[in-house]
């Protein structure tokens, strides 16, 4: 596809919302990852997530941090605390009763910050854990998380279209750990997309392929190493150290890879998107 690897491609500045790893730990289990007799550094992952920090800025993004709070270990992986579209704030209802008080957490956070069209859901929610933004359409994750009327409940509170995703491999619990968009959709472009088949059902496989003929395939080792947990400005391209498979395909179509190293974070089963909530305005 010479084409496509020709094509340039144009960064576009994010906004984004992040909570250091201060409390960080594993102390229970809510997702395959976990496992609370491995140890965990909280020294470690504070200093993962600050060169994960960092490089969004030097990319030019801006990163606003929200106040970790005790007690909550899983509070630094931020995306699944919010859904931000045109300025309208979608909070989030956790399945797992250990991360139910990050919410309100993040609910005070966008009050105090100006943000006026706020809403929080009725049914179960996990935010950008599922949910992710191609410019013209949310795409929704269910299977393990976030409930399938909560898809119906986005696309009214945030006045978007929705479409339905299911997930059928539990170690891939969250739309984030199997699908990340790469460049948004404009008037003039489609939105490319990354994402790993296995990860989904025969039904929500036949929909992508029809959405994304040319969305870049991961494959297995792409996906163990959270590859698809990865964050693109559209050009810059955010990736665990390991996803060197799925670097080359992103580069053969014109993205800058920047690799990071999230394995402490990891062990809890996040990465780079897990970390990251974006504000769009």
């Amino acid at each position: 596809m010479p084409e496509l690897e020709q094509q340039p491609r144009v960064p576009t500045t994010r906004r984004y919302l992040m909570c250091p790893p201060r409390y960080f730990a594993v102390d229970y289990v809510i997702n395959p990852w976990m496992d609370p007799s491995v140890p965990v550094s909280v020294d470690a992952a504070m200093a993962q997530w600050t060169e994960l920090r960092d490089t969004y800025r030097r990319l030019g993004h801006t990163v606003e941090e929200i106040d970790a709070q005790p007690g909550l270990p899983d509070m630094v992986f931020a995306a699944n605390s919010g859904t931000v579209v045109d300025g309208r704030v979608l909070g989030s209802r956790f399945r797992a009763p250990q991360r139910t008080a990050e919410a309100e957490h993040f609910r005070r956070w966008f009050v105090e910050h100006g943000y006026r069209d706020i809403t929080m859901p009725e049914k179960i929610n996990e935010a950008e854990g599922d949910f992710a933004w191609t410019g013209k359409v949310l795409l929704a994750g269910t299977g393990f998380r976030t409930d399938p009327a909560a898809h119906a409940e986005a696309q009214e509170v945030l006045g978007v279209p929705v479409v339905s995703l299911r997930l059928i491999d539990p170690s891939y619990y969250h739309l984030d750990t199997a699908l990340f968009v790469l460049a948004e959709a404009t008037d003039t472009a489609s939105a490319q997309i990354a994402y790993y088949p296995e990860a989904f059902s025969a039904g929500s496989r036949k929909v992508l392929e029809r959405m994304f003929p040319d969305a870049v395939i991961a494959d297995r080792a792409d996906a163990e190493c959270f590859g698809l947990n990865g964050v693109s400005d559209g050009r810059n391209v955010v990736l665990p150290v390991e996803a060197t498979g799925l670097a080359a395909r992103l580069t053969e179509r014109g993205y800058e890879v920047v690799f990071l190293d999230i394995s402490e974070l990891r062990k809890a089963g996040g990465g780079p998107k897990c970390c990251t909530l974006e504000i769009r305005k």
